[in-house]
């Protein structure tokens, strides 16, 4: 009876803990980046966008065997501000509201960290179109996976050419030359 207990709490701590929309960007920001996913040591980050949406699957047939095969992502990007900023398409391609666009191709795949979660890529871009803020982007990191992965079942002689979507979100940071 009659104990008291005092905390110490650091000033900065409360900054983060009252801060919600902050501790999202310090989340994505301390992100562990394996080194086979870094982008060029002559790149800078240009851009950090959040994709939700769908990766769609089609079940094909191959050789007797049915399996689930990415069809295309489907997903709106937003900003650090949960602005709207473009969306992300079949190519793989990124488009801005600007117009300016880029399509890519994976150069590096690593499992998720989240094993119910599609891989974490590096992709190296491929084509670009329009004089936007994308025109510069040479090289997209995809992190930060949640969902999106392929369905363990369902695909068989009743399913071929089905399709089906799986929710997905990812953080994609774009490089440029710097």
């Amino acid at each position: 009876m009659g104990h008291r207990i005092r905390l110490f709490v650091p000033a900065a701590f409360l900054i983060v803990v009252t801060c919600i929309p902050a501790l999202s960007v310090l989340a994505i920001q301390e992100t562990e980046v394996p080194p086979q996913l870094q982008p060029p040591v002559d790149e800078q980050l240009l851009l950090q966008l959040h994709a939700k949406g769908d990766q769609i699957y089609a079940c094909k047939s191959e050789s007797a065997q049915f399996n689930w095969t990415l069809k295309a992502p489907d997903a709106q990007l937003f900003d650090k501000k949960d602005q709207l900023f473009g969306k992300h398409f079949a190519g793989p391609t990124w488009q801005a509201n600007d117009g300016s666009r880029v399509t890519g191709k994976a150069a590096v795949t690593i499992a998720s960290p989240d094993a119910e979660s599609i891989p974490w890529l590096l992709v190296k871009v491929v084509s670009h179109d329009g004089n936007g803020i994308l025109s510069r982007v040479t090289t997209i990191q995809r992190l930060n996976t949640k969902g999106g992965k392929a369905p363990g079942s369902g695909c068989d002689s009743d399913h071929v050419n089905q399709e089906v979507r799986v929710p997905y979100s990812a953080d994609y940071f774009f490089y440029s030359p710097k």
